[in-house]
Formats: structure tokens, C-alpha cells, sequence
């Protein structure tokens, strides 16, 4: 099975492109999703973070009041640490357990919807990277419209994130979604094409023969190491110009 890891930067389009994908028949783990799963009443997760900010975090009935929160890490890094350390570890369980259960339905390609792919360091444990890209200048045309917000305010959201031009530079795929929604779809529809050939017809001798499936995997993890040590000496090379 074809594992691909789908990003980008925010108001990019990797919403739609999943939407598309969806549509296409692919399954799609969502994080933001599993985030949401992984703090819900009565889990662990959910039991760590009351302990470590408070019950004042929780609303009447048992849930995570997320406002409130995000209020308390938001301008504080060390609490944001805390948070990441306890609900990250919590969805990348919950990521393999849904990818299993692709596998184990002979699915040939599983997406993996996560906006922090690159920073998190996940891109090393997928098939394939897929970055969803549009400019900066029309990412944050895009964010001011869609938020309602000033252009100061979008240019602080984007600025907190990993610039999507430095996302293009982990990606196997590019969506270049910077025209119309038709345009959009096109890509889309090759992307499902060239994931399905990727995906061979190996992923039938994986699930077949599940040794085959993990000389696969360690045969990714061996490429993604390698590249890593190239880009990492890439960067140390153009420091030094």
C-alpha cells in the first residue's frame, strides 16, 4: 500500500485537494480530525492535559473547552510544548492504527491529511509527499479574505508557519493551486492516476505477503533517511557561500 502524505500552508487549498481526493475514492486520514477524536471525554490524553493546565480548560459537560486553551499556550511556548508533547503523540498512534486498517481492507493508496507533515517530521514515514502550493502574496490575499482579517493580521498567521516555499522543497507531487477550480481538478485527477500506478501492483503482494510490505517500508524509510542527510548537507554547503 501507497502511504502519501498530503500538506501544505494555510488558505492554500489542501482542504479542497482532500475534499477532491475523497471524491475520487481515496481514504483520507485526517489529523485535525484525529485531534479532535484523541482529547474527547474519558480519554487519556484528555485525563494528562486537565492535569497539567487545570480543570479550568474543561466546559460543564467533560469537553475541552478549545478557546480557552488555545488561550493559555497561544503566547506562552513552554505550555505550547506541554500540549504538543501529550495530544501529538496521542494522533500519530491513532494515524497508524487507521493506516493499518487501510491495509488491512487491500487498499492500494491511504492518504494522510496532516498541515504540519513537514515541521512534525512525519514526511519521513510516507510513500510519497504531496504539498498543495500557491504563491505567498496570493496564500495571504486568500487568508485576509477568508478570515475577514487585516493584512497584518494574516501576514502574522502565515509568518508562524514554515514558509510553503520551503514545504515545495520535501514534496515528490506538487498541486500548483493557483488558478480556477477546474484547473484544480485536472491536477487532482493526474494525481490520482500517477498515485494508483505508484502504487503498482505491489500493494496487492504486500497485503499478500506481509514480509513484502515491510522490506517496502524499510526500503522508504532508508530513502527518506538518505535524502534527509542531502538536503541537511545542501543547506550547510549554501550557508557557508
Amino acid at each position: 500500500m501507497l502511504v502519501v502524505g498530503l500538506t501544505g500552508g494555510i488558505a492554500t487549498g489542501k482542504s479542497t485537494v482532500s475534499s477532491l481526493l475523497r471524491g475520487h475514492g481515496l481514504p483520507i486520514v485526517d489529523a485535525d480530525i484525529l485531534a479532535r477524536k484523541v482529547v474527547e471525554p474519558g480519554t487519556p490524553a484528555l485525563a494528562q492535559i486537565v492535569r497539567a493546565f487545570g480543570p479550568d480548560v474543561l466546559r460543564a459537560d467533560g469537553t475541552l473547552d478549545r478557546p480557552r486553551l488555545g488561550a493559555l499556550v497561544f503566547a506562552d511556548e513552554g505550555k505550547r510544548k506541554v500540549l504538543n508533547a501529550i495530544v501529538h503523540p496521542a494522533v500519530r498512534r491513532e494515524m497508524f492504527w487507521e493506516v493499518l486498517r487501510c491495509w488491512w481492507r487491500g487498499e492500494r493508496v491511504c492518504v494522510l491529511d496532516v498541515p504540519l507533515l513537514i515541521e512534525g517530521g512525519l514526511w519521513k514515514w510516507v510513500g510519497k509527499v504531496v504539498v498543495v502550493y500557491c504563491s505567498a502574496e496570493l496564500q495571504l490575499q486568500r487568508l485576509v479574505k477568508r478570515d475577514n482579517s487585516t493584512r497584518e493580521e494574516a501576514l502574522s498567521r502565515l509568518n508562524a508557519q514554515l514558509p510553503i516555499a520551503e514545504k515545495v522543497q520535501y514534496a515528490d507531487l506538487v498541486i500548483d493551486n493557483s488558478g480556477s477550480l477546474q484547473d484544480l481538478e485536472r491536477q487532482v485527477d493526474q494525481l490520482v492516476h500517477r498515485l494508483e500506478e505508484d502504487a503498482g501492483w505491489a500493494w496487492r503482494l504486500s497485503w499478500l505477503f506481509p514480509p513484502w510490505g515491510v522490506a517496502s517500508a524499510v526500503w522508504t524509510l532508508s530513502w527518506r533517511a538518505l535524502r534527509r542527510r542531502s538536503k541537511a548537507g545542501a543547506k550547510k554547503k549554501s550557508g557557508k557561500r
